[in-house]
């Protein structure tokens, strides 16, 4: 996927596959080994707040536990504290997949058609259909995630994405490549392989999980909606600087990523497909290995929900997970007979990846994150003076506050972030190559901030609570109205236009967008100049910073599109994401 913008993005994390290096044959280290690398991730390298690992072997079970519930927060974990496990879901979604195959109430090349709504349409390839199979090894040739898919809410991006939405796309969605061939990581299609086993089923997914698969192994712990009881032992998640954030709720893609679950479950679930315990689900743990695809990086294939790694000669099972505020990994060695568990509530980069692969096999290097600038420490009074709101550009608001010794920053329609002192003006993200320096005047007030990213300086004037309220409420309207602006969809047709000619009139820019415009115009040209005639533009609503989207169709590709309007009609910023 190409994706460019023209703008501040600090980025909300998704559902990823991880990479690892070359495997092999390892027994896990020992308890005080683990003690040691998740004190360094959390306590040296400042990546997480609370990790909990959990090991199994032919000798049992073991649980190491290091950080806490949340920043802060001196409460423990332990093995029965509660996690958001993202796409380790697709794993149960898969197992759901081969048990029902067992019992003959699907089969693994039933089309999917053949469980969705009577009025869904499932785009075809050739008249060869989506199969179960295909979207349980990720070759069913959907995207990644659905073109209509535009949260209102970055900090919970799913909540609002409704099934209607989801057929709809479908039904429009035409395949780019042939089906079962090529292997593309799908949230799109495991949540729609969850929605149709549910059906078959005729309930919803959280039930057939919680029949299926909890109850039959004795976990108690795994559920998407928590009980009070639940709450209290539920880890809060932390951005990659470790700031709290909001939790994910995945209503319609549950089978992608909504599970919620403990290191003790998980490693009852290990035990099952290990082997080490015996279940009526002992078949369809066997079954999800039968299939086998391959996922274009060598030695890694796409069995149904586990990736199979072979790069040390040996094979490690394994998968791992990741929403807003989590990272995690579960996987198990077949040769070795060690499995473990890693679950984290921060969304760092080193996350628990390469913690669960080390510890099925040292030849798995531990990550080594990056240093990040020197911190300085700045007294209560100087941050005090700093916070408050900045008008930067035609409708975005930066909002500075503070909580103890840490200042955070708030673009709208974007999630607060943490930003350290490397000077009594100068602050950094971690989260983000990007710096903000404040300006004062000469009787020491605070008059302005200026933004540093991507080899430009964009200046933010301060600004009263009034003017910030008119800022708000307008954008609020917008947000209620979703409705376009006046002449966007003239603009982005006349710039379309002209980015395919290459002959771009920078004057109907305002001056800043110019001068960045020119810096990226040999790759957006290019992009948009490659993609042929322009089939169809559909207006698709208002983002969360007012920006008109559009989806444009052209006969090579299709094109996220986003533009946002000056009051006097020149072109404040534009936005350009290809979808698969």
């Amino acid at each position: 996927m190409h994706d460019f913008r023209l703008s501040l993005l600090l980025c909300v994390a998704m559902f990823v596959v991880g990479s690892a290096h070359a495997a092999g044959t390892a027994r896990a280290p020992s308890d005080a080994d683990i003690r040691q690398i998740l004190v360094n991730r959390i306590d040296k390298e400042k990546q997480g707040v609370g990790i909990v690992v959990g090991v199994i072997d032919a000798k049992g079970r073991r649980v190491v536990a290091y950080g806490s519930l949340e920043k802060g927060d001196k409460r423990p974990l332990d093995g029965d504290t509660l996690f958001e496990i993202g796409s380790i879901t697709k794993v149960f979604t898969s197992l759901l997949l081969a048990d029902m195959a067992q019992h003959g109430e699907v089969r693994l090349d039933d089309p999917i058609a053949k469980y969705v709504p009577a009025t869904a349409k499932i785009p075809q390839r050739d008249g060869q259909q989506i199969t179960l199979v295909d979207l349980a090894t990720h070759t069913s040739g959907l995207p990644r995630m659905p073109t209509n898919f535009n949260p209102k809410d970055p900090a919970n991006p799913y909540i609002d994405y409704t099934e209607d939405q989801l057929y709809t796309f479908l039904s429009s969605y035409e395949l780019t490549r042939d089906v079962g061939v090529k292997f593309v990581y799908s949230n799109l299609g495991f949540g729609l392989l969850g929605q149709g086993l549910a059906r078959r089923n005729g309930t919803d997914y959280e039930t057939l999980v919680e029949t299926r698969i909890c109850e039959p192994l004795g976990m108690k712990s795994t559920r998407i909606t928590l009980t009070p009881e639940m709450e209290q032992r539920f880890a809060a998640g932390h951005s990659s600087d470790l700031v709290t954030v909001s939790r994910w709720d995945i209503p319609s893609l549950a089978g992608a990523g909504a599970l919620r679950s403990s290191t003790n479950d998980m490693l009852k679930f290990l035990a099952a497909a290990m082997g080490y315990s015996h279940s009526s689900l002992a078949p369809a743990f066997k079954a999800m290995l039968s299939v086998k695809r391959p996922t274009g990086q060598a030695f890694i294939e796409s069995a149904m929900g586990w990736a199979v790694d072979t790069r040390g000669g040996g094979e490690i099972i394994w998968k791992n997970g990741g929403t807003g505020g989590y990272r995690t990994f579960i996987g198990y060695s077949p040769r070795t007979g060690v499995g473990v568990v890693a679950l984290s509530n921060a969304s760092t980069s080193a996350g628990t990846d390469d913690i669960g692969l080390h510890l099925l096999d040292a030849r798995f290097p531990l990550d080594v994150p990056e240093g990040s600038p020197r911190e300085t420490a700045i007294s209560a009074a100087v941050l005090d003076s700093y916070v408050g709101h900045y008008k930067l550009g035609l409708t975005s608001v930066v909002a500075i506050t503070r909580e103890g010794d840490q200042l955070y920053a708030e673009l709208t329609g974007q999630p607060r972030a943490a930003i350290y002192a490397k000077g009594e003006r100068e602050f950094f993200y971690k989260i983000v190559d990007a710096q903000i320096s404040f300006q004062t005047d000469a009787q020491g007030q605070t008059t302005a901030l200026i933004l540093h990213q991507g080899g430009r300086d964009q200046t933010a004037n301060r600004i009263s609570d009034a003017e910030t309220k008119q800022l708000e409420d307008a954008l609020a309207k917008r947000l209620k109205d979703q409705t376009a602006v006046p002449g966007s969809e003239a603009a982005t047709r006349r710039l379309v236009e002209q980015m395919q000619r290459k002959q771009v009139d920078y004057e109907q820019f305002t001056p800043d967008f110019a001068a960045l415009a020119r810096q990226y115009a040999s790759v957006t040209d290019g992009l948009i100049a490659s993609l042929g005639a322009v089939q169809s533009l559909t207006f698709k609503g208002v983002g969360p910073g007012g920006a008109d989207i559009y989806e444009i169709k052209f006969d090579g590709g299709v094109i996220d599109w986003r533009i946002l309007m000056a009051p006097d009609g020149k072109v404040a910023g534009v936005g350009i994401r290809k979808t698969p």
